[in-house]
């Protein structure tokens, strides 16, 4: 659906972003990652058409009619309703008017008892809700998101990624955002954004798998100094630190090789071990070993 080669934005000297390959598969869901001011924006706005590339290329396989839009911070005239506002974003791309979309999608967006009241009157989270049902109201091929749970509530945050969770594979959905939990949950793809370059693109289960360092955790029940001290001589383990009392985490040179020799390690230690596993790895843990 999306495909950039070499995608360069400069505002002067400053370099928002630099050499970007986006490859965004048709019907996935994209999760666009990164802190504040790596440059999500800028790339989104471009992708809309809403500025231009200093240099590379751009190909989106939709027409501009059917791609939507929502920035970070959505903003409606305030005299008008919220239901008025999804109509006449429908109207802007749909010739014929759809009342019972536009409910529909007020419903999904959790506005329909705030629907007729007006949009000045809605809180931030209000707002970014009735973006959404904007964005969605004309039933798009592809849907462009800007940090679209920012602003909302925990409640609300879950009922949007379970909104954008249902698009998968009747829309193409490339979101935004620097909550990485947002981004483990709902995409099947991600982007690593960082100072204007993607580190990283590709399935999550890959980064989750191969981008970060493994390690182990072992729960003791007495011990846990010595047994860290033992085990940080081994020559398969690159550290081994207490980090809370009764817990050694581990480093290791790969999990084949905490498998093989770990339980041959713990037993010379002679410690009271209660459990021994894998970490499970975050998308959180993964982009700060990426980035630093």
């Amino acid at each position: 659906m999306i495909r950039t080669r070499g995608l360069v934005k400069r505002y002067g000297s400053q370099t928002a972003l630099d050499g970007v390959d986006l490859a965004v598969e048709s019907g996935s869901i994209y999760g666009l990652a990164g802190p504040n001011g790596a440059g999500k924006t800028t790339l989104l706005a471009i992708l809309a058409g809403l500025r231009a590339p200093t240099s590379g290329s751009v190909e989106i396989a939709a027409a501009r009619g059917a791609i939507a839009v929502l920035p970070d911070t959505p903003r409606f005239d305030p005299w008008l309703t919220g239901r008025e506002v999804v109509w006449l974003a429908q109207s802007l791309s749909t010739p014929t008017a759809d009342t019972a979309r536009v409910t529909e999608v007020l419903t999904q967006a959790g506005l329909a008892d705030s629907a007729d009241r007006r949009c000045g009157g809605y809180s931030r989270g209000m707002l970014q809700r009735l973006g959404i049902a904007s964005t969605l109201v004309s039933r798009p091929s592809l849907i462009l998101l800007d940090e679209p749970a920012s602003a909302l509530d925990p409640q609300g945050r879950r009922e949007v990624l379970d909104l954008i969770a249902q698009l998968r594979g009747e829309a193409t959905v490339l979101f935004s955002s620097h909550i990485l939990s947002d981004v483990q949950e709902v995409c099947d793809t991600v982007g690593v954004l960082h100072h204007g370059r993607l580190l990283f693109q590709g399935p999550l289960s890959e980064l989750l798998v191969g981008r970060a360092v493994p390690r182990y955790v072992v729960r003791v029940r007495a011990g846990a100094d010595a047994i860290a001290e033992s085990l940080a001589r081994e020559a398969w383990v690159g550290s081994a630190l207490v980090t809370q009392p009764g817990v050694v985490e581990l480093e290791v040179a790969s999990l084949a090789d905490a498998e093989r020799n770990l339980p041959a390690s713990l037993a010379v230690t002679g410690g009271s071990v209660i459990s021994f596993g894998p970490e499970a790895v975050s998308l959180e843990r993964a982009f700060l070993e990426l980035t630093t």
